[in-house]
């Protein structure tokens, strides 16, 4: 208690000091309207920038869901944009009815939690699972085209054959055509694919577009896959193989969609009786 006065006693002169600034201060501002313009100008000044700080970091908190979010409308909106295609489509050949088209197709926004590259066979794990609606043998995409298939659900995870699997086959064709074949990774470079089994007949150009054929019920017909890098020379007389660049990044994969094809069970049952 002696040292704290004695401390007050040694700097009395200074808080006398500060004491009468701020008093000072005070009636300045209070008692004068230009010098308080101006201390309300300064205030206002400084209260915006940190308001302005803490406003830029709460919103970098919500990113991630505003980024969940905006997945969700660009994922139904590319689904809505094939479905609608397909209803052209079918409105030449007079034989759809569009209600049914519309309602075919929904897709699962999930975030990527484990993804390989570099393994013989590559596989990708999302964070939802049989609870969240997913079962196997559904589609995936991202923004950029096809991802791969799912093929194992857990109740919160799913595990997905990535395109990078040479266990997976995907039936493709070149936009604007009806000439398919079946897609396949070499397992060579994670940014390229082989189109195998492609009418020597026909001509492609480097730079044409690669989508599915919608010969299936796992992937719409007109999501991309990728495009034409060149043509591979094989012994056959009648096909060739075409190098493919991968639309798809595997290298960053972060959200993906997963398609759920409500008439899978139909397009199941009747693929059931050809067989029989």
């Amino acid at each position: 208690m002696r040292n704290l006065l004695d401390f007050f006693i040694k700097n009395s002169s200074w808080f006398i000091f500060v004491f009468y600034m701020i008093l000072s201060s005070i009636l300045l501002f209070n008692n004068n309207p230009f010098q308080q313009s101006i201390y309300l100008t300064s205030a206002n000044s400084v209260c915006s920038s940190v308001y302005s700080g803490i406003s830029n970091i709460t919103s970098y908190f919500y990113l991630r869901d505003i980024n969940d979010e905006l997945q969700k409308q660009n994922a139904a909106l590319e689904i809505e944009v094939v479905s609608l295609k397909n209803i052209i489509e079918e409105y030449k050949l007079q034989n759809l009815d569009s209600a049914a088209m519309i309602q075919q197709y929904d897709v699962i926004v999930s975030r990527v939690i484990s993804n390989s590259i570099s393994n013989q066979q590559n596989y990708i794990t999302i964070n939802k699972g049989a609870l969240d609606g997913i079962s196997s043998e559904m589609g995936v995409i991202d923004q950029n085209g096809v991802v791969g298939i799912v093929n194992v659900t857990g109740d919160h995870t799913a595990r997905i054959i990535s395109l990078l699997n040479p266990n997976l086959r995907l039936s493709c064709k070149v936009k604007g055509s009806d000439f398919f074949g079946s897609l396949v990774w070499d397992g060579k470079s994670p940014y390229y694919a082989i189109l195998e089994e492609m009418p020597r007949h026909v001509k492609f150009e480097k730079g044409d577009t690669i989508i599915t054929s919608g010969y299936s019920a796992v992937f719409p017909e007109g999501i991309n896959v990728g495009i034409i890098d060149e043509q591979l020379s094989t012994g056959g007389d009648n096909f060739y193989s075409l190098r493919i660049k991968l639309l798809t990044d595997f290298t960053q994969l972060s959200n993906v969609r997963v398609i759920k094809n409500y008439m899978k069970g139909e397009f199941d049952k009747l693929k059931e009786s050809d067989n029989k």
